[in-house]
């Protein structure tokens, strides 16, 4: 190996075993702050939808294919409804929920350790009911006020979606005696095959216009909606409630469906989530959520949804930057999980910077005395041998001896070039010792006595 070469990894090797403390502080500090930060995400996610074929269950599916690019597997637990699935949060059998405004039960929400991703879209109250029924009580076949359900068979969905008893206050409001309605709770699919087959008179869903049920029945010949003449009445009495309408032709404008405009009353769904949920989740659902909704509906105009308002519970400060500030600067160019790392360690980083600045000033001083200390400590077997020569019966065969053991380990010695000097200095200091040796043995064999034959005694 060319001596260049060698000398400049002595050089390095010197200088990293110098910097070796000031690296263990900057690792351990730095897995002290992953540790406590815990910027990576788990894996896997229970989302709690609703029931088959609902809209909750086709967006938990869109929302599982959207994570999916970022490597989260986003479990769906099927569900009655909106209030059951308050209750898997409450019980931490799911992370994030659907849930419909109005289906908290308790006085307050502070309490609930449960947080919003914000507004997601509105559920209008789709009350259809079979025209032949309808001609029962009214002649035109057509109704318009809940009062007119009386003596129709009316199926208001199961106890855990929420509906039943939203029905129940709108039923109070319009003083309506509920045993003069036959009030059924079978789940979507069975209720919606029983109202087509005519067991039932009327259905009622508070769902998003993706369900397919509702795709379905408001293109079915011979079943109608149900028009809320007084949707703006029902806003001002119930503040979970908004006034909406469902434009003429929407539907199919091919066919003209509907042929008129329909007023509803509708609900505002939010995404919830527990406390304890992983920060980095709650941006992925957001930013999905973000371009899941944010497209013109029936009901909104392009970027309405998601929103921080018309939320029951507080909006989670993740959910907040992320829909009003978009997609975070790194994510544009690197990939999520690198991205997110980056932008949570950013400030424990920028604390250990600070520490270890100072810090970092002992490394050149230690390092300077790592390599001093190879040839100074030879110094003090040179000075030893000094003291030595003063002594009147010094042996100075063996100091030789010794001055030449301490001249062979200094030639071993290796050092960067740039402290050449302080191992040449050493050599010419043992070169110095060395003649002092002479010319004290010198001397001393001067002034020896001699024998009476002239030879030293």
């Amino acid at each position: 190996m060319p001596k260049a070469i060698r000398y400049t990894l002595l050089s390095i090797r010197d200088l990293l075993i110098s910097a070796g403390p000031f690296a263990i502080v900057a690792v351990a500090l730095l897995v002290l702050a992953y540790v406590w930060l815990d910027p990576t995400p788990p894996k896997r996610v229970t989302l709690a939808t609703g029931p088959a074929q609902s809209a909750y269950d086709e967006f938990g599916k869109r929302y599982q294919k959207a994570l999916r690019v970022n490597g989260t597997e986003v479990v769906l637990l099927p569900s009655q409804g909106s209030s059951d699935n308050l209750r898997l949060l409450r019980e931490g059998k799911a992370d994030l929920g659907f849930v419909q405004g109005g289906s908290n039960e308790r006085a307050t929400t502070e309490e609930s350790g449960l947080e919003s991703l914000g507004s997601l879209f509105v559920e209008p109250v789709w009350l259809f009911y079979r025209e032949d029924s309808a001609r029962k009580v009214t002649a035109t076949a057509s109704l318009s006020a809940l009062t007119q359900l009386q003596g129709l068979r009316l199926n208001v969905g199961t106890a855990g979606s929420g509906v039943p008893r939203l029905m129940e206050k709108l039923f109070e409001a319009n003083n309506i005696d509920i045993k003069r309605v036959t009030l059924l709770q079978l789940e979507q699919t069975p209720a919606t095959v029983a109202f087509l087959g005519g067991e039932i008179d009327a259905v009622v869903f508070a769902s998003a216009p993706e369900s397919l049920m509702v795709q379905m029945l408001l293109q079915t010949p011979g079943v109608k909606l149900m028009d809320f003449a007084q949707s703006e009445a029902y806003s001002r009495r119930f503040p979970f409630l908004t006034p909406v309408v469902l434009p003429r032709g929407v539907v199919d404008l091919a066919r003209d469906l509907p042929a008129n405009d329909l007023r509803l009353v509708a609900t505002t769904t939010s995404l919830l989530t527990r406390e304890q949920t992983h920060p980095a989740l709650l941006q992925l659902f957001t930013q999905a959520a973000r371009d899941l909704h944010s497209p013109a509906g029936w009901f909104n105009r392009a970027g309405t949804f998601p929103t921080t308002e018309h939320s029951e519970y507080p909006v989670s400060r993740e959910a907040e930057r992320a829909i009003k500030g978009g997609q975070p600067f790194l994510q544009r160019y690197l990939p999520f999980w690198l991205a997110n790392l980056v932008e949570r360690m950013w400030l424990a980083l920028g604390i250990i910077i600070a520490i270890l600045l100072p810090l970092s000033r002992i490394v050149p001083p230690l390092y300077e005395f790592r390599i001093r200390s190879r040839v100074f400590r030879w110094y003090g077997q040179l000075r030893a041998i000094e003291n030595e020569m003063q002594a009147p019966d010094a042996d100075s065969a063996q100091l030789a001896q010794e001055l030449d053991a301490l001249e062979d380990k200094a030639g071993r010695i290796s050092v960067p070039l740039s402290y050449a000097d302080e191992l040449y200095a050493l050599r010419n200091n043992i070169n110095l010792v060395r003649r002092k040796l002479a010319e004290i043995s010198g001397t001393r064999i001067a002034h020896r006595p001699t024998s009476a034959r002239g030879s030293p005694a």
